[in-house]
């Protein structure tokens, strides 16, 4: 994205899976995993999934974005998904997303297990799903408490809009004393930097899409992203921006004290916190912890981005914040589901070539 400095080189936070004879991580691998969550906040489990594992998921996202009555997620961008820039909705408790899941559980269990007790429920199954012309979220934090996953079920270049992540800017005890101290008060800074730089890049993009043969503006699609009241977090939307409605970025954002800090520290800030594009290949699974600042951004090609995502606590959530980050299907409200249930449910059947103990997953 315009203005916004990403870097595309993930091997930083990279960990090629290698699976035991049970078919989980090995022990090796699993404390190279932690290793990076604890420090980063995130994991890039390269080669996690085959590609008969992988070509599961995607029918099964598929199966749900052709089904008319889905049912759409209500986070995020709700103007995205009504134009149909995003698809983010969730999956039913079917027994192929449920086994899906599970294999996705118990192959991360020795990851998963050291967050989430298992007790803890699961907030959500769901597919996330982009479109050219869809808005660049504003960098956020998810409800805190939460352990989240990504699962690449094709491959996706950056110009999908592979998610973008802040490494090192996840909350825990002691945190704050980095960075010479105070770093939640320069991560705010560099989040509110970042957000403006969105803000402005959305705009422009919209006025763009006004003459675009490629990505046209439907009726009344530009005025309900920039000039509406509808609550909305992730669009450039100057009633909102101006009136302070918008809690991830506003003009209440940017009081002279802010602007004053970021003239004086903007390019320490920018050396010190370096988003980071996962465009990954098909396969790969994404761990983060749901208080690292990340967004979702744009898509500016004519492929769809879609990923498989699912959502589990490691703490008590209150349901009211439960429900600002994840919208879990009718049939998982009806009968939840826990960590363990996952670890006991039968896994995924896909047709698989047998794998040698301690071998990379291909």
């Amino acid at each position: 994205m315009d203005g916004l400095r990403i870097s595309h080189d993930t091997s930083a936070y990279e960990v090629p899976a290698a699976l035991d004879g049970a078919g989980r991580l090995t022990a090796a691998c699993v404390a190279r995993a932690l290793a990076m969550m604890d420090t980063h906040g995130l994991v890039v489990l390269t080669g996690l999934l085959s590609g008969a594992e992988a070509d599961a998921g995607l029918s099964l996202i598929r199966q749900t974005i052709d089904d008319p009555d889905r049912a759409r997620s209500t986070f995020a961008s709700e103007t995205d998904n009504l134009y149909v820039r995003r698809d983010f909705c969730s999956l039913p408790s079917s027994p192929e997303v449920t086994g899906f899941a599970a294999m996705l559980a118990q192959r991360l269990e020795g990851v998963i297990g050291e967050y989430c007790g298992r007790s803890r429920p699961v907030l959500e199954i769901a597919t996330f799903t982009s479109y050219l012309g869809s808005s660049h979220q504003y960098i956020h934090r998810d409800p805190a408490g939460v352990i989240s996953m990504f699962a690449a079920v094709e491959d996706i270049s950056p110009q999908q809009g592979g998610t973008v992540f802040v490494p090192g800017t996840h909350q825990f005890g002691g945190a704050d004393y980095r960075h010479g101290g105070g770093a939640y008060g320069q991560m705010e800074l560099f989040r509110t930097l970042c957000n403006a730089r969105i803000f402005r890049h959305n705009l422009a993009k919209l006025r763009a899409m006004r003459g675009s043969a490629e990505a046209p503006l439907a009726p009344g699609e530009f005025r309900d992203r920039v000039f509406s009241m509808k609550w909305d977090q992730h669009q450039p939307n100057l009633l909102r921006f101006l009136a302070g409605k918008n809690s991830q970025f506003s003009l209440r954002h940017l009081c002279p004290r802010t602007l004053w800090q970021l003239w004086r520290k903007g390019a320490t800030l920018d050396q010190r916190f370096r988003p980071v594009q996962v465009a990954p290949r098909k396969g790969t699974v994404i761990l983060y912890r749901s208080d690292l600042l990340h967004a979702g951004p744009d898509n500016r090609s004519g492929q769809p981005r879609r990923f498989f995502g699912m959502s589990i606590a490691r703490d008590h959530l209150d349901t009211k914040y439960w429900h600002d980050g994840y919208s879990p299907h009718p049939t998982l409200v009806a009968e939840p589901l826990t960590f363990a249930d996952l670890l006991a449910a039968p896994g995924l059947a896909a047709a698989v070539p047998e794998r040698r103990p301690g071998t990379l997953v291909r």
